[in-house]
């Protein structure tokens, strides 16, 4: 097993019932930030749909999820076509009737080459999966939020995306295009009691982190679990008229409301 996942941090927040009766989607949702954050909304009383590309990790996360005493669904769904982003939203409807919370954090890294060097399929690839993904489901997820005249969406982007990076290719200019797709949308949906939002994790102790930082040591970085607090305060009520902006994660370790 990778060092990423060998260890486990305790949640920072004790539960407050804060998400209670609330639906929420994870895409991601089966390891890393993803699987925390998951974990952290189900202690807090949400229903959660949570979408992964490997049935297997499916099957645990789901395990572990209901194990916490939650009202769990699990989808296996590559979100890299629209077909597929448009399947999901539609059965998380089925299943709960709503979505008052959308995730979007699935994503994939890339090679790390110079421009000149990336191959154009794989830039195809990273697009369609971390900006393209975005879209379909804000798009979808919308329709069902607009009604509802509430929602909140918190898009997963990343410190190369508020600051490129050599070598960082289409992961970086895709994590760039999601913050200022946010930024965008909020003007127009916030007339709607809709809010969404940016989180940029920073280093944490993931897959993809040790993918890009093969030579890091993973434990010197914080757990997922450590930086579910912003997740959290995004998702609740209390966090009603933020909107457009990119949060630290870091800023929001162990801090209370």
């Amino acid at each position: 097993m990778a060092p990423a996942q060998m260890e486990t941090a305790a949640p920072v927040v004790a539960p407050a019932n804060r998400l209670a009766g609330k639906v929420a989607l994870v895409t991601g949702g089966t390891r890393g930030i993803g699987l925390a954050v998951a974990k952290a909304y189900a202690r807090e009383g949400a229903k959660l749909i949570i979408a992964s590309r490997t049935s297997s990790e499916l099957k645990n996360a789901m395990a572990d999820i209901k194990a916490l005493g939650a009202d769990v669904t699990a989808t296996r769904v590559d979100l890299s076509t629209r077909a597929s982003c448009e399947s999901l939203y539609t059965g998380a409807i089925r299943s709960y009737g709503k979505i008052d919370i959308l995730v979007n954090n699935a994503g994939v890294l890339g090679p790390l080459l110079p421009i000149v060097n990336y191959p154009a399929d794989e830039w195809d690839r990273v697009m369609r999966t971390n900006t393209d993904a975005v879209y379909w489901l804000t798009r979808a997820v919308l329709g069902n939020m607009i009604p509802n005249n509430g929602g909140s969406i918190i898009n997963v982007t990343s410190g190369v995306g508020i600051k490129g990076r050599a070598n960082w290719g289409a992961y970086a200019a895709s994590k760039a295009a999601v913050i200022n797709f946010t930024e965008t949308i909020s003007e127009e949906i916030s007339k709607y009691g809709i809010r969404i939002n940016c989180i940029n994790p920073g280093a944490t102790r993931t897959m993809m982190r040790e993918e890009a930082f093969p030579k890091e040591d993973p434990a010197t970085l914080p757990h997922p679990n450590d930086i579910v607090n912003a997740f959290i305060y995004l998702a609740s009520d209390v966090a009603k008229g933020t909107t457009g902006m990119t949060f630290q994660a870091s800023d929001w370790v162990g801090r209370q409301f």
